[in-house]
């Protein structure tokens, strides 16, 4: 095949081939696009967005002519396209690969990108041929797809999926989704960062890459395949990093609830997610970032219709249909890819059936089966077709005759205009996938029904449309056409019945239930869709411009984490000039160092079956306790008999236990209780929380009760991620109920649910020991350290703001000091485990940085017992050279 001469890349480059950056969109089609410091555009010009998909919205024919061999058209059917008229095609820019047949013969060139971008805003994106068949015919088409249509491997040795690496040098992540290639090249693009919608199952992964390359660019991913149950999801050995990479995305689309619940179970029970709702909205909350869900079936484009139909083919081909093919006939009409999954077999198996019950049928009724063409062969596309052809010939064996075929298999590229005559032509139209996400063939058919040629509505006379389908219950559009008649595809006789009752549906219903159809049509048609889901990006991102993002993770895991603009991880220079200097001044008589920490999820697992602190956490603790400057204090909710056996080492260490209800300045000292004499007699209610309680337990595997001194509490950290969220919000309402009259808070922290006094809490805990510690020392501390992770630790860091004087806490000291600001001159460090919203100032990632931090604090003494260890500890964060540096 002839074709323009350019250079092939070196194998050793094609995993990274891009785009010329330099390449300028004409100013009068594409407006500027991404990147990070551009300058600003002018003020008529709108954001761009950018469509990725698999395939360009582009027809490519061979013409020896055309400088590089191939005469290139926009695809009027392809669905980006239609898109683009909802965003404002002036706007828009396509990124994707070119039809097979010309990407199998062209190679990149700036030609070729510039002639592409220039009259049809497409960037090309070329992929090694291998790279391509291993992405999309084998992990995407024989692998992932069948998984998402609910097909589990038959056989134990299934398709071997290698691990997903960081991109780097060869890997799979970019040969099996062909993602990189396609981040690149829009992240190549020149101008500002912009909006991007993107779609389509083949780049499930882009939005990772994406956010590496652009971590504040506007990302909406819309599934037009099925998302199966958590059951069925979970089956997939990437999993965890296929919905990271959903998780990338400011939106996720999909076309019923269903598909969006399973994706929302899927997230809880893989990833331990939760989700929320608000006005209308689903929103799951990732990483300080919250990605909302969006449930929208995708319409049609009118106009392309309108345009078909008017065409003189379009009407040429439904005379020949009316009048010559099947004059006489009552027509049935089928459009389906050649699939395992859109229930060809069944449908025919159907009709056979309806021909059978039905013998006044025989010899009237005809069914027309439009094959669409294929995008990836194999085996199941075969053997699709060999039942096809077997079933059909059975049927026109028996119940053909002379000039009759009850089943008719066009088995070809059908163009539009003739697509569009059929639907016109048929009294019923028949969809019978198993399961299915992206289907319009319904919609397509009644469009056409209403506004195909004059004589297509079945009567004459100028009479109202009208319309019948039958529409299997699993196809993404079944919940939006409430005038279908519903069928499961597998029950081949109720199908053979409902395609019966469609032909012999009284005129006025019909035209009720087309006019039903029709007019959800026309408010829901594909530019209403790209508006609302454009609106719904546009509302996800509207907090961007106050939030400072934050790149973690390499590989697939890579995720960006939205934080508060102030919001900063703890810097270990500040902290160790805080804390010098807090010491110089308790050696003049100033009150000395505070650092109050929480204990699980801070200096120890959650959830872990020992819950005991190491022996470094240990050794650290008492270095920082042993110092005369320092008062150590562990807040938590732990029982006091479990903290006073696993901190028993620590002697001078202060604890306050089950939420500071019980405090203890060291270990010799006595426990005092924060709580008045008669809420500590009036514990009547623990048994009625206990009963409660007991019977959550006994229904939710895996939960259990720990009871203390003075709470209860029902902890699920080892039950069913699914469920146990759901009995845990039943739980906090049933509690709240029953416990309505009496002295006690009902809370949730994290995996927990508790009962515990009224006026207990950290946060008042916190203001107690600071009070104590101001009256002991004769002045409040200078220097507060407070560590958390979960809800309850977050009192604590609103009880040190408000004894700064009312401000958000971070390091920031003030002039004046009141009685009920008594932290207004320190410096105080409220810091979060973990990045994500909080009424602290600073965070640590985890608790490996908290005891790294501790250890710094510790080493950074003079009279530090850690300096003189043979080996001491070395923290990640806090290393040596910064917390010495001021020495």
């Amino acid at each position: 095949m002839p074709h323009h001469r350019h250079l092939t890349p070196s194998p050793s480059h094609e995993e990274h081939e891009t785009p010329n950056p330099s390449l300028t969109p004409p100013p009068m089609q594409l407006a500027a696009l991404a990147s990070d410091e551009p300058p600003p555009p002018p003020p008529e010009q709108s954001p761009r967005r950018i469509v990725v998909a698999h395939r360009l919205p582009l027809n490519a024919t061979p013409d020896p002519g055309s400088p590089f061999g191939f005469a290139f058209s926009l695809s009027a059917d392809a669905h980006a396209l239609q898109l683009s008229h909802g965003l404002g095609l002036a706007h828009v820019v396509f990124v994707g690969t070119l039809p097979a047949e010309a990407a199998r013969a062209l190679r990149r060139s700036d030609e070729l990108d510039r002639h592409l971008l220039g009259c049809f805003s497409c960037l090309p994106v070329f992929l090694p041929p291998r790279a391509h068949d291993e992405f999309y015919a084998g992990f995407c088409k024989h692998y992932l797809w069948p998984r998402l249509q609910y097909l589990l491997p038959q056989r134990a040795g299934g398709q071997r999926i290698p691990p997903l690496r960081a991109p780097g040098c060869t890997d799979p992540t970019r040969r099996r989704t062909g993602a990189s290639p396609r981040a690149s090249s829009t992240c190549a693009l020149p101008g500002r960062r912009r909006a991007r919608v993107r779609a389509r199952l083949p780049l499930w992964l882009l939005p990772s890459f994406l956010r590496r390359g652009c971590p504040r660019c506007r990302v909406g991913f819309f599934l037009h395949s099925p998302f199966p149950s958590a059951e069925v999801f979970r089956s997939i050995p990437v999993r965890e990093d296929l919905l990271r990479a959903l998780l990338n995305a400011d939106l996720v689309g999909f076309h019923t609830y269903d598909y969006a619940r399973h994706f929302l179970s899927a997230c809880s029970r893989l990833l331990g997610l939760a989700y929320t709702s608000r006005h209308g909205r689903v929103g799951i909350n990732y990483h300080g970032r919250t990605v909302l869900i969006k449930i929208l079936s995708v319409g049609v484009d009118m106009g392309l219709l309108r345009t078909a139909m008017a065409s003189p083919e379009a009407a040429a081909k439904f005379r020949e249909i009316t009048e010559v093919e099947y004059k006489g006939r009552v027509l049935m009409v089928g459009v389906d890819d050649v699939d395992i999954f859109k229930g060809v077999r069944l449908k025919l198996l159907a009709m056979e059936s309806l021909l059978e019950t039905y013998p006044a049928l025989r010899g009237r009724v005809v069914l027309v089966q439009i094959h669409n063409p294929t995008r990836c062969g194999g085996r199941d596309v075969e053997r699709v077709r060999g039942e096809t052809a077997k079933i059909q010939a059975r049927i026109n064996a028996r119940f053909g005759g002379p000039g009759y075929q009850p089943v008719v298999v066009v088995d070809r590229a059908v163009p539009m205009a003739e697509k569009v005559a059929y639907y016109a032509a048929a009294e019923c139209c028949v969809v019978s996938a198993v399961r299915d996400g992206l289907n319009r063939i319904p919609y397509f058919y009644t469009v056409c029904r209403e506004e195909g040629p004059v004589d297509a509505k079945g009567a004459a006379g100028g009479q109202p449309r009208n319309s019948a389908i039958v529409l299997s219950e699993f196809v993404g559009c079944s919940p939006s056409l409430s005038g279908a008649i519903r069928v499961n595809p597998w029950n081949i006789e109720a199908m053979a019945e409902a395609m019966h009752g469609a032909l012999t549906m009284n005129v006025a219903e019909k035209q009720a239930r087309h006019v039903k159809h029709y007019t959800y049509l026309k408010l829901h048609d594909v530019i209403v869709w790209a508006r609302s889901f454009a609106a719904d990006l546009q509302l996800a991102c509207k907090d961007r411009s106050t939030m400072r993002t934050i790149g973690m993770g390499i590989g697939p895991s890579y995720r960006v984490v939205a934080v508060d603009a102030a919001f900063k991880k703890l810097p270990p220079e500040l902290v160790n000039l805080s804390y010098r200097a807090a010491a110089a001044a308790a050696a003049a008589g100033g009150g000395g160092r505070l650092i109050l920490l929480d204990y699980d999820g801070t200096l120890e697992p959650t959830g872990a079956f020992d819950n005991a602190p190491s022996d470094a956490v240990i050794v650290i603790l008492d270095e920082l306790c042993s110092d005369p400057n320092n008062v150590v204090f562990i807040v938590s909710g732990r029982s006091k008999d479990d903290l006073e056996r696993w901190l028993a080492p620590c002697a001078n260490l202060g604890i306050a236990a089950e939420h500071g209800y019980f405090i203890r300045w060291s270990r010799d000292a006595p426990w005092e209780t924060m709580a008045s004499k008669q809420l500590a007699a009036a514990m009547e209610w623990k048994a009625a929380a206990k009963n409660v309680m007991r019977h959550y337990a006994e229904a939710t595997d895996g939960s259990y009760i720990e009871a203390k001194e003075t709470g209860m509490v029902w902890r699920y950290e080892d039950a069913d991620p699914r469920l146990a969220p759901l009995q845990a919000k039943e739980l906090l309402d049933h509690l709240a109920t029953v416990l309505a009259s009496e002295p006690v808070a009902v809370r949730s922290g994290y995996k927990i649910v508790e009962v515990i006094p009224q006026g207990v809490s950290k946060g008042v805990a916190a203001e107690c020991i600071v009070s104590a510690m101001a009256a002991r020392r004769g002045g409040a501390p200078g220097f507060v350290m407070c560590v958390g992770d979960d809800r309850s630790d977050e009192d604590m860091f609103g009880a040190l703001a408000s004894l700064c004087g009312g401000g958000k806490n971070g390091g920031a000291s003030s002039s004046t000091t009141t009685t009920t600001a008594l932290l207004a001159a320190a410096q105080v460090f409220a810091c979060t485990v973990g990045n994500k919203p909080s009424m602290a100032s600073y965070y640590l990632n985890d608790k490996e940085e908290v005891v790294d931090m501790l250890h710094g604090l510790a080493f950074s003494s003079p009279s530090s017992r850690l300096r003189a260890a043979a080996a001491p500890r070395r923290p990640a964060d806090f290393d040596i050279k910064s917390l010495l540096r001021c020495e």
